[in-house]
């Protein structure tokens, strides 16, 4: 470590655990379901705000891409400002933010009041989400108290995506794809108010200057990054049935992604130069923190195609209603939920790397059983066990890489160190929805040309599960890159995920 590093703070065990520390995880918990379901909510909810709002195909993107786009490109500023403004303080502005951005949402009558609010719903979770990890991590100080703190985190990033599925589904079907958004308020203001009461507040201590430079840069180059992505999977012809997409060597995306390149480069060289660095580059550097994050990312890509392509298997090859979509993908939350709680006790005992490497090993499994689905396969015999082999390896992914991810990091930098993660996250993500869907447009073009001999309907069919095997397959190779980084790259140790815990309350 540099010389800029933070020692850790006093030994967890010379102080008393706050007394509310359970509450106050359950408060942390309800914020980040909210967080995790309000993907997957809306778009269920898509179909039916385009038809509201008269929104084009060409357009109705703006609905997924303005909140992917401020969230993904404000966490490392959100991340600081919890950390210097205090994070129980950013975290109850967070809701209270989201809780007036979703209600706009939910009242909108355009389209770009929409985009609006969708927009607004990203920069405030883009406070909340970094206060809300960064919280456990000042709050738990015991080592097997926090190993559980995280597994209740991991659980509810494994899993909540599917929960949103189904309460997303009930919403559209029996009320309006309004309250998709205005759920969210009830939600976040009683959560606000109960993390007054509950939640302590803490920031850093010492230097807190902001570093504004660094903040524009990284946020423009993450913009910039993540708008890139979103190019790349755009249809060329979105009001036609071509599955044709821009593509990576299109001129719009690779403006976009060179532009990112130099910001990010740009900001690297300032962060190495500047006193009060809005990123810390040994936050990132160090061999189990780093991998950690490049876990998130590539987890993040991978998982992308599990929930996207089926998805579209779902509803498109076996004919489910978003309902039953949703009821599908049930047990992958409940595998995550209920293989978190064995997890979290194991990883103190045994360290995180042996969950975490087997772990990807059945996410791989399971992934890998997914490109051989087809129009016939049965959702009981082949789905579901591949649904489960998936969700619980996912547990011991999340679970491990959200604690690793904070080894060694003071008090000081705990909120960044926090974004970091979320946004490792959200650019995997991002990077996911274009690179598969370009991969599966280019398979399914690809049958169809293959096969002019069968009749336009069989033709179709096929080509599409042709398109979700190959989706399949890479999703997999995307974890097989996260377990590469494990097995090669991270070394944690049992001990080291206590020696975190010394951070104070």
């Amino acid at each position: 470590m540099t010389e800029s590093t933070p020692t850790p703070g006093p030994d967890a065990s010379s102080e008393q655990p706050d007394p509310r520390r359970w509450l106050a995880l359950g408060v942390i918990a309800v914020a980040q379901l909210m967080i995790v379901l309000d993907a997957s909510i809306v778009n269920i909810a898509l179909p039916s705000a385009q038809k509201d709002l008269d929104i084009s195909d060409a357009d109705r993107q703006w609905v997924v891409t303005a909140y992917t786009l401020a969230f993904g490109g404000l966490l490392l500023l959100g991340g600081r400002i919890a950390d210097y403004t205090g994070r129980k303080r950013t975290f109850v502005i967070g809701l209270i933010g989201f809780a007036a951005a979703s209600a706009l949402g939910g009242v909108a009558s355009s389209a770009g009041l929409l985009y609006a609010a969708r927009g607004l719903q990203g920069a405030f979770a883009a406070l909340l989400a970094p206060a809300a990890l960064s919280l456990i991590s000042v709050t738990f100080t015991l080592p097997k108290e926090r190993a559980t703190a995280f597994g209740v985190f991991g659980a509810i990033s494994g899993g909540g995506a599917a929960i949103g599925l189904i309460l997303g589904g009930v919403l559209t079907e029996y009320a309006s794809w309004r309250w998709c958004l205005g759920v969210n308020v009830p939600i976040a203001l009683v959560t606000a108010l109960a993390a007054v009461r509950v939640v302590n507040e803490s920031k850093a201590e010492g230097n807190t200057k902001y570093d504004i430079p660094g903040a524009v840069l990284v946020t423009l180059g993450l913009v910039s990054l993540v708008y890139g992505f979103t190019e790349a999977a755009k249809l060329k012809d979105p009001d036609s049935k071509s599955t044709e997409v821009l593509g990576w060597t299109d001129p719009s995306t690779l403006t976009f992604l060179s532009v990112a390149v130099v910001l990010l480069v740009a900001f690297v060289v300032w962060e190495k130069r500047t006193s009060t660095p809005l990123l810390p580059l040994w936050v990132a550097l160090d061999r189990n923190r780093g991998g950690s994050y490049l876990v998130f990312l590539f987890v993040g890509a991978g998982l992308f195609a599990m929930f996207l392509f089926m998805t579209f298997y779902f509803q498109i090859t076996m004919g489910y209603t978003p309902l039953e979509s949703g009821f599908a993908f049930m047990p992958f939350s409940l595998g995550v939920i209920g293989a978190a709680g064995f997890v979290s006790n194991l990883l103190p005992r045994i360290g995180p790397m042996p969950i975490m490497i087997p772990g990807l090993a059945l996410a791989i499994a399971g992934m890998l059983m997914l490109t051989q689905i087809t129009a016939d396969t049965s959702y009981w015999g082949f789905v579901l066990p591949s649904l489960l082999l998936m969700s619980i390896g996912m547990a011991g992914v999340f679970i491990t890489a959200s604690s690793t991810a904070l080894v060694g990091i003071g008090s000081h930098d705990a909120g960044v160190a926090s974004a970091l993660l979320n946004t490792s996250q959200q650019v995997g993500g991002s990077l996911g929805t274009a690179l598969l869907n370009t991969l599966y447009a280019g398979a399914v073009t690809a049958y169809l040309s293959d096969h002019l001999d069968e009749s336009p309907r069989t033709a179709t069919g096929n080509a599409f599960v042709h398109g979700y095997h190959v989706a399949f397959f890479w999703g997999a190779m995307m974890l097989l890159v996260s377990l590469t980084v494990a097995v090669f790259l991270m070394n944690a140790k049992k001990d080291d995920v206590p020696a975190e815990a010394g951070l104070p309350a």
